[in-house]
Parts: C-alpha cells; sequence; structure tokens
C-alpha cells in the first residue's frame, strides 16, 4: 500500500488549502484513514479521520470549524480541506491508513495504531 500526499505550500494567515491523499495497492474497501500532523519539535498529532465509506469522521478540537475531511472513493482520494488557516497549524502534514477497529473515539488519534504512512506534504503559514 502506497500513500502519496499533495497539496502542501505556503499560504497567509487566513487563507486555505487542500491536501489530498492517493492510495494505491491492496487495501481493503473498509478502513481508517487519517490526517496526522508534525510540528518542529512535537510530536505527531491527530487531525482528522474517517472510516471509509460510512460517512463517519472525527476531528481534533484544533481542526473543527476549519478543516473538512473527504472522499473520493473513484479516485481513492482523501481530502483535507484547510480554512482560516493559522500560524499554528504549520508543520508536515501526513495521511495514514489502518483497520476499521481504528476508526473509533477512542482510537482515531492514535498514531500508533495505523499500518500505513505517507510521505507527508509541508503546510507553512506566515
Amino acid at each position: 500500500v502506497q500513500l502519496v500526499e499533495s497539496g502542501g505550500g505556503s499560504v497567509q494567515a487566513g487563507g486555505s488549502l487542500r491536501l489530498s491523499c492517493t492510495h494505491s495497492g491492496y487495501i481493503s474497501s473498509r478502513h481508517c484513514m487519517g490526517w496526522f500532523r508534525q510540528a518542529p519539535g512535537k510530536a505527531r498529532e491527530g487531525v482528522a479521520a474517517t472510516l471509509s465509506g460510512s460517512g463517519i469522521i472525527f476531528y481534533a478540537d484544533s481542526a473543527k470549524g476549519r478543516f473538512t475531511l473527504s472522499e473520493d472513493h473513484s479516485k481513492n482520494t482523501v481530502y483535507l480541506e484547510m480554512n482560516n488557516i493559522k500560524p499554528e497549524d504549520t508543520a508536515m502534514y501526513y495521511c495514514a491508513a489502518g483497520p476499521v477497529w481504528v476508526c473509533t473515539d477512542k482510537n482515531w488519534s492514535d498514531r500508533g495504531l495505523y499500518s500505513y504512512w505517507g510521505q507527508g506534504t509541508q503546510v507553512t503559514v506566515s
């Protein structure tokens, strides 16, 4: 399984970006897809996750009201729409895939439970 992120870049505070994560290779039709981020000197933290195909989506408090996760099954792609971006959103953003049971309110943000990771895409806010 390969995960490839794209869409990062430099943006001014208050702006918007849309990150994409496309997966290839065998992956169960039902799985948990998560977005994480890691700022310099900080631990990798969960931003949002979805149980693929279910409409169930989880958000970190920092993302609620500003970020929207969506997916396009026809393209094997998950998106993270980021609006009203803040300087504290500056980080490397990663997508990850894990088994269905990861996508619970308790588990989705636990990075250790995901099986596959992309290489990340950098978001810099000025």
